[in-house]
């Protein structure tokens, strides 16, 4: 629990909300989950309930959404946020991406005013990474706050396990999801934590309930936890400013070799529009050429490219190549770090974060693996006691369950890579799935569903 506490703090303070859940089970499920409490919050009116969601949210979020939405009867509007009309009769929430899937960084005070003049809530999908850097969405007034800590030290692992977080302003604290670890004292008057609110109905009686479907994810939290106490605000700021780098030089490039990316701030991506026909099967041949994965939009000769902190000068070098641009030498000389992108401009950070002492004490792996064995010996596991609880909380991790978390052949997989690139996965996929359909005598199984309760969800929508 004190771990977890960690990253409600963590949460907290990268996103500007005050109050944080101890994680749900992923961005798309969250995004329901917001959606969910915004048509909670306004479910009084007379009207049809409309939650609006901008076209520049990721798709596979989009797509949850909508499916959540329609068994509880509340209408999906999607949009242009410039152009939507926040006096929509029954409007419930809004929904913005911030960075959006372009890679844009966008001010949304204007709307987020508007959508609360109408009695609506305000949602924003966001990066951990980024807010290291950008405004985060408590300045702009966001009502919630989520996405997926994976950023934090977690393998893409071909899309998951990772944990979501999930914070709100401090007037929704009895209406967000999931389960909040609390601080409180002992008897003996010592420093205590406690599960202080729990809002699934196996806790409190049913009408009360605020997600009946909703899963925390325990171990990634506290993996991304981790990450935070070991970095801290000034290791974190580090990593962010070398991918907003990096993301700068290849966008210099890209304009230098003739290319058009959009005016505005950016983080990490990158949406690019390639010179001429031509020059884009060129592109898609040299990215095949140098192992190169890159997003193709539904655009004419348009593509998206995303980088993060393990991207090397050689990378960047590979990437220019596909652009047809110059060497990162000669860019990374005529590009000052301090100067132009976020830094020094409307969207950079000021505001301070991670300032509790356990995020600016442990700096080496030797401290870090004492705090951790500290908390450790805190806890009542199988190796020390029986655990009089259900079969969901005693499940265990086998070492050779483990052990793939940190091979980087097995972990870094992209959940969007091609099909050829992930033959291995879906071999195992095949195996498990004809294994459990001999064991259970179905024709088919389903591994959509990430967890028990979304197992469930998705037998009764069945």
């Amino acid at each position: 629990m004190e771990s977890l506490i960690n990253y409600q703090t963590m949460v907290s303070d990268m996103t500007g909300l005050p109050i944080s859940n101890a994680s749900l089970l992923d961005e798309g499920t969250a995004a329901a989950e917001a959606m969910a409490m915004c048509y909670r919050n306004q479910k009084k009116k007379k009207d049809t309930p409309v939650f609006f969601i901008d076209q520049s949210v990721f798709p596979q979020t989009l797509g949850v959404v909508e499916t959540r939405a329609k068994y509880l009867g509340v209408k999906v509007v999607v949009d242009d946020y410039k152009t939507f009309d926040y006096s929509t009769p029954g409007l419930c929430g809004v929904l913005f991406q911030y960075p959006n899937s372009d890679g844009k960084i966008v001010d949304y005070s204007e709307y987020i005013k508007a959508a609360h003049d109408n009695k609506a809530l305000a949602t924003c999908a966001t990066d951990l990474l980024a807010l290291a850097m950008i405004k985060p969405p408590g300045e702009y007034d966001f009502d919630i706050a989520f996405g997926s800590a994976q950023r934090f030290g977690v393998p893409l692992g071909f899309g998951g396990p990772h944990a979501a977080f999930f914070s709100v302003k401090k007037s929704l604290q009895r209406s967000i999801p999931g389960r909040i670890i609390g601080v409180t004292k002992d008897a003996d008057d010592g420093l205590a934590f406690r599960l202080t609110l729990q809002t699934r109905e196996q806790h409190i009686k049913r009408n009360k309930a605020t997600s009946n479907i909703c899963t925390a994810q325990a171990l990634l939290a506290n993996m991304a936890a981790m990450y935070a106490v070991y970095h801290g605000a000034e290791g974190l700021q580090s990593i962010a400013e070398k991918v907003h780098q990096s993301t700068r030089i290849l966008a210099e490039g890209a304009r230098r070799a003739g290319h058009h990316i959009e005016e505005g701030a950016f983080f990490d991506t990158l949406k690019i529009k390639i010179k001429s026909e031509q020059a884009y099967k060129d592109a898609l041949l040299n990215a095949e050429i140098r192992h190169i994965n890159i997003r193709k939009f539904n655009e004419p000769c348009t593509i998206g490219i995303s980088l993060d902190e393990t991207v090397t000068s050689e990378d960047l070098d590979d990437l220019l190549f596909v652009l047809g641009a110059p060497s990162v030498t000669n860019l990374w000389q005529q590009l000052k770090p301090r100067d132009g992108g976020i830094l020094r401009s409307s969207f950079e950070r000021t505001s301070e974060f991670l300032t509790h002492p356990t995020f600016n004490s442990y700096r080496s792996e030797h401290q870090l693996t004492r705090y951790i064995r500290h908390l450790e010996r805190k806890d009542v596991s199988l190796v020390t006691s029986m655990i009089p609880l259900g079969s969901c909380t005693m499940k265990l991790n086998a070492t050779s369950e483990l052990a793939p978390v940190s091979r980087p052949d097995f972990a870094n997989i992209h959940p969007f890579a091609p099909g050829y690139q992930t033959q291995g996965y879906f071999e195992m996929i095949k195996e498990l799935h004809d294994d459990l359909c001999e064991i259970t005598g179905y024709d088919a199984v389903s591994f959509q569903p990430n967890s028990g309760a979304q197992g469930e969800y998705a037998g009764l929508l069945a």
